[in-house]
């Protein structure tokens, strides 16, 4: 006898008859454990911008003062947008991608998140393999960083050690000399002096290559089965940077001079927050902090269980995220005021952002210290681990965004397809290795995830409270976790998130400053191709929103663009047993429009979250009939 077989769509997402129905969301994966998700979250949000830019940024905008914009921003912008893209994740357990069944007429909000991250990935590792670079060359008894009179330093180079002995017989101009740990990182590990700019990339830095060879597949081997692997590797990852972060906290407010640092760094200066500038700084270290708007927070959401507290993970992981942000900024300038006091300079000559801070400042800083390579050892490995984690977030999204997009053919061949996406992004990597590669991480860096994040984010918030809509997101929540979002949410959803990024947005346009590294001015051409990268995320929108409409039938307005912006059939939780209220009747065999009841006693009778459903149902009932009077 030959079986029946049932009709695709007539196939439920979590049906156990037809081979379809099967695989997903069952082969799809789900956390292992119950912190899997909030040290995964945790990991992705505390990155190496915790270390290297929040520091920076605060003593530049007022010291402790800023911490004022920076705590009103995170509660206008960070919370409600962090909760917002839990909540779409974990309701419809779809990566970025496939997420768009909320409203098929925006799907180019995904596929422009996926080109970001894409972008993001590639020079985000190449930062990993910087700092597997130093992690090695740091197993030394005598850090290579240290003195001057290696064939890659200048006559320019002094030793600090010079500095301190101060028996010299001629006076020492320190404004025109270079440290040996500058020397190191520009004309030994970069070898930038092979290259005359951005235009003659020069050759591959074999020792960089292997390094990024090495990160890349310390990424894959993490990601290759998925959450099920990733998410046991951030017990340690998300972790570890904390007990290393602690030892060179005490190891830095135990030296002398560090005080002068940390007083650099927290000193009020409450004029600066009649500046918009600092107000502004303030949103944009919450919203990059956080990775909000990069797809990763959605995508580690997919694999929640249905009804996961993600309401007082949200709290913890954004709370938690600005504190070691502030710990951070002790470890950094305690070290800061000892370098300073040591040299003879103010703090301000010593302190840097980003890449400088990071391979420049701070590794010189630990050739002052007694057991310097064990402390530039625990350094490296503490920006390893935070740079890991990011990194898995970024290729869990984009493998996850297809994978859901193409379920039958690519989930069963996850990790060869992770394995693909690994190589394919490490050969567009390669670049970054030449002796002209930083001024290509620069470019990558200042564009890629520039106003193309805000837009996705700033039409994420429309897309859901206006053409979703808010009571119908806030019901959501409701069926999910058994309580509707308070006016706090609702009132950031709806206008203050939105408002801000918008203004986050024309402060970055009007602010417009072309790239630089150094002294190095980047040509009209690069500039142009980072613009278009960009705004390349950008056209993503329209382009989903053209193919969209063409795949509805029907005049263009009346039934193309409304019938495109409405949510999918089956769009909604993926498990059967969690469709209730309103998406029970597009579950495959549904006859009734409200066969609530029936659905809960064939699936285990009163459950704990039947009065909830029965509120939803009434709702719905009271804004039917309130529509037809």
């Amino acid at each position: 006898l030959v079986q029946p077989v049932t009709p695709d769509l007539l196939v439920s997402p979590s049906s156990q008859n037809g081979d379809l129905g099967s695989e997903c969301p069952e082969d799809r994966g789900n956390w292992t454990g119950r912190l899997d998700f909030l040290l995964s979250c945790i990991g992705y949000c505390v990155g190496l911008g915790n270390v290297w830019r929040f520091p920076y940024r605060a003593y530049t905008n007022g010291g402790g003062a800023f911490l004022v914009p920076y705590f009103i921003m995170l509660a206008i912008c960070g919370i409600p947008i962090f909760f917002m893209e839990l909540s779409l994740g974990q309701f419809s357990s779809l990566g970025p991608l496939a997420v768009w069944k909320i409203s098929p007429l925006f799907k180019g909000v995904g596929m422009g998140t996926i080109l970001i991250v894409s972008l993001v990935a590639i020079y985000y590792n190449m930062i990993i393999a910087y700092v597997l670079f130093y992690l090695f060359a740091s197993l030394t008894s005598d850090l290579p960083w240290q003195h001057c009179g290696n064939w890659w330093n200048t006559d320019l180079c002094l030793d600090h050690h010079i500095i301190k002995a101060g028996n010299t017989t001629f006076p020492v101009n320190i404004t025109n000399t270079v440290s040996p740990s500058e020397e190191y990182w520009s004309r030994y590990v970069l070898h930038i002096q092979g290259s005359s700019g951005i235009g003659d990339p020069g050759r591959i830095r074999w020792n960089l290559c292997l390094c990024l060879l090495l990160s890349w597949t310390i990424v894959y081997l993490c990601i290759l089965k998925g959450v099920k692997s990733s998410g046991k590797v951030v017990y340690f990852t998300a972790t570890f940077p904390y007990l290393i972060l602690v030892m060179l906290l005490i190891r830095g407010v135990t030296l002398e001079g560090a005080w002068k640092g940390i007083q650099f760094y927290l000193t009020p200066q409450f004029d600066h927050l009649l500046s918009s500038k600092v107000w502004i700084e303030a949103a944009l270290q919450i919203f990059y902090s956080l990775g909000v708007g990069f797809g990763g927070l959605l995508t580690f959401a997919s694999y929640n269980t249905f009804h996961q507290n993600i309401y007082r993970d949200t709290f913890i992981v954004t709370l938690g995220n600005a504190i070691t942000s502030i710990l951070a900024g002790f470890a950094i300038f305690s070290v800061l005021g000892y370098m300073s006091q040591e040299l003879g300079v103010p703090v301000n000559q010593v302190a840097k952002a980003g890449p400088g801070l990071a391979f420049v400042v701070y590794p010189q800083a630990m050739t002052m210290l007694p057991l310097s390579p064990f402390w530039s050892f625990l350094f490296f490995f503490m920006l390893l681990t935070l740079g890991l984690d990011s990194q898995f977030a970024f290729m869990e999204t984009i493998v996850t965004a297809v994978t859901d997009e193409f379920p039958y053919y690519l989930r069963p061949k996850k990790a060869l397809f992770s394995a693909v996406i690994c190589i394919a992004l490490f050969l567009m990597g390669l670049i970054l290795t030449t002796e002209g590669g930083m001024y290509w991480l620069v470019l990558l860096d200042d564009y890629s995830a520039g106003f193309g994040v805000m837009v996705v984010v700033i039409t994420t918030c429309l897309v859901v409270t206006r053409v979703y809509g808010m009571k119908r997101f806030c019901r959501d929540i409701h069926m999910m976790l058994g309580f509707k979002p308070g006016p706090y949410f609702r009132s950031c959803w709806m206008v203050l998130s939105p408002a801000t990024m918008m203004a986050l947005l024309m402060y970055n346009i009007v602010k417009y400053q072309p790239s630089e590294y150094g002294s190095y001015r980047f040509p009209a051409w690069a500039e142009v191709l980072g613009i278009l990268m960009g705004v390349l995320s950008c056209l993503m929108i329209p382009v989903g929103m053209v193919m969209a409409v063409l795949q509805e039938e029907g005049t263009l307005w009346e039934v193309g663009v409304q019938q495109a912006s409405r949510p999918a059939m089956d769009w909604g939780p993926s498990l059967e047993e969690n469709r209730t209220g309103m998406y029970v009747a597009s579950l495959a065999g549904s006859q009734s429009p409200k066969p609530l009841m029936v659905h809960m006693r064939k699936y285990g009778g009163i459950t704990s979250y039947e009065n909830t459903a029965i509120e939803v149902d009434r709702e719905i009932e009271e804004e039917e009939a309130e529509s037809m009077m």
